[in-house]
C-alpha cells in the first residue's frame, strides 16, 4: 500500500486578489525565483487578464509556449509586469494556461497587450497554437507552406528540405 502526500500551495497576493474578486483560477507553486504562478482555463484567460490589467499589470513582459511532452498537453504561458515608479521591486506573475495537444485553442491577448502580436505568432509557428482573435496569425519564422510545428517534442524533421527561391 503506497501512501500519497498532496502539498498545499501557499497563493501569493495577486491568487488571493484574483479569488476575492471572483475568478476562477489554480495557485500554483512559485518558480525558481519566486514569481507566483496562476493555473488558468482557456476560456477564462481573458476575463481574468482583462481583470489583471485593471488591476495593475500593465506590462506583457514575455508570452511563449513549452510541450509537456510527446501525447501530453502544451502549456500558453504569460509572464506580466506591474509597471509602476517603484522599480526596485515589481511585481510580477505568471499566468499557464494547459492545452490539449490535439486541438489547442485558446484567445488572443493582443487586445489588452499589443507585446503579444509577434509572441504568439511565434508559439502558433512552433507548437501550432491557435490564438483565436489574433489580427494576424500566420507563421513567422517558417516557410507559409512548413508542415508541422516543429518545437513539439513529438514533431519528425522531414528527411529532404526543398530550397526555394535561394538566389
Amino acid at each position: 500500500m503506497t501512501e500519497e502526500t498532496t502539498a498545499i500551495v501557499q497563493a501569493g497576493p495577486t491568487s488571493i486578489w484574483l479569488s476575492e474578486n471572483g475568478f476562477d483560477h489554480q495557485a500554483l507553486e512559485a518558480d525558481h525565483s519566486g514569481v507566483e504562478l496562476i493555473k488558468v482555463e482557456s476560456e477564462f484567460l481573458i476575463p481574468l487578464a482583462t481583470a489583471l490589467f485593471a488591476y495593475g499589470f500593465n506590462y506583457l513582459q514575455c508570452q511563449g509556449a513549452y510541450d509537456l511532452g510527446p501525447g501530453k498537453e502544451l502549456v500558453s504561458f504569460y509572464h506580466l509586469v506591474k509597471v509602476t515608479d517603484n522599480v526596485d521591486s515589481p511585481v510580477e506573475v505568471r499566468l499557464k494556461v494547459f492545452l490539449p495537444r490535439d486541438n489547442p485553442r485558446v484567445a488572443s491577448v493582443y487586445w489588452i497587450w499589443k507585446a503579444a502580436d509577434w509572441q504568439e505568432r511565434e508559439s502558433y509557428d512552433m507548437f501550432g497554437i491557435i490564438y483565436e482573435g489574433h489580427p494576424h496569425l500566420k507563421r513567422i519564422l517558417m516557410p507559409e507552406d512548413w508542415v508541422g510545428w516543429p518545437l513539439r517534442k513529438d514533431y519528425v524533421s522531414p528527411e529532404f528540405y526543398e530550397l526555394q527561391d535561394a538566389y
